[in-house]
């Protein structure tokens, strides 16, 4: 079981804090690392129409592809259950499409700790070929 990285879990609570879920009161803020270094950050979003919200991880990875980036190293996600929330389906779909290699580190208030590949947590995940530029 790897520990989180300090500076992406830090991350990682930042985004929680800052979470909307007047809905279902359920935060959760993850952080994730691009291979050069960069950090970007997401919080769970709800919706009154609850299909149109967004789960942190998506925000976060969202965050990274709108700045250009392709793809991550790995992933802190941060929650204030136990044990600690680990990627939704889509959510584990959203991360295969840039990194099914990525490191993916769930943790939470109590240190708590679920981690592995993201190809772990989406075993036979699905990905179109990319069209070569």
């Amino acid at each position: 079981m790897k520990q989180p990285d300090s500076e992406l879990l830090a991350a990682a609570k930042a985004a929680f804090q800052n979470a909307y879920a007047p809905y279902s009161h359920f935060h959760v803020g993850a952080a994730l690392r691009t291979p050069s270094g960069q950090l970007f950050s997401g919080a769970n979003v709800e919706n009154a129409s609850y299909g149109l919200g967004r789960c942190a991880e998506q925000s976060a990875v969202q965050s990274m592809a709108t700045r250009g980036g392709r793809e991550f190293s790995e992933v802190v996600v941060y929650s204030e259950s136990s044990p600690p929330a680990s990627p939704c389906g889509a959510c584990r779909q959203v991360l295969f499409e840039f990194s099914p290699e990525a490191h993916v580190t769930c943790v939470n208030h109590l240190g708590e700790v679920v981690d592995g590949q993201v190809k772990d947590f989406l075993p036979h995940g699905f990905r179109l070929e990319h069209a070569k530029d």
